[in-house]
């Protein structure tokens, strides 16, 4: 399964201990950076990540940031993305199971390393239960297509 990972300066140690998880897992990984502890801007990357799932490129994600709140916010505006924060084991798994979620989020402020591995252990060998889980899914995808087919959720917000 090729899995692409990403992060702020926030998430990179948590990041390279990821990775080398993922590798003995077996997964192809594409790290789409950050790749030095200098700030930088957390959409930057999730963007990266949430495009090449969302157009099909990479099957899966892992995005970090200090909370991962940031990075949720982001990879939730692609199309076809379900990224879910999970700080705790049972989020993860219910992420898989219930919610066929493709980009698993971590506050890398919030988890320590080993109990992010386990997360992301169970992530990746938790299957989709399907069933009336399903026509939930295809719910949320009718809204997005909704909402694409209005021009609704292509603005921008003012911050003030």
């Amino acid at each position: 399964m090729k899995i692409g990972i990403g992060c702020d300066h926030a998430g990179l140690e948590l990041k390279l201990e990821l990775i080398s998880l993922l590798k003995e897992m077996g997964m192809d990984c594409i790290d789409y950076g950050t790749d030095a502890p200098k700030s930088v801007d957390y959409p930057d990357f999730g963007e990266k990540v949430s495009s090449a799932v969302s157009s099909g490129g990479i099957a899966r994600g892992i995005l970090i940031c200090g909370t991962g709140i940031g990075m949720s916010i982001v990879a939730n505006k692609f199309p076809r993305i379900r990224a879910s924060l999970c700080n705790d084991l049972f989020t993860a798994k219910m992420s898989r199971l219930h919610n066929d979620a493709n980009i698993l989020v971590i506050g890398g402020r919030i988890v320590g390393k080993d109990l992010a591995k386990e997360i992301v252990r169970v992530w990746f060998t938790t299957s989709f239960e399907a069933g009336r889980h399903l026509n939930r899914l295809n719910k949320i995808l009718h809204i997005e297509e909704k909402i694409k087919g209005s021009g609704h959720g292509t603005g921008t917000s003012q911050t003030r």
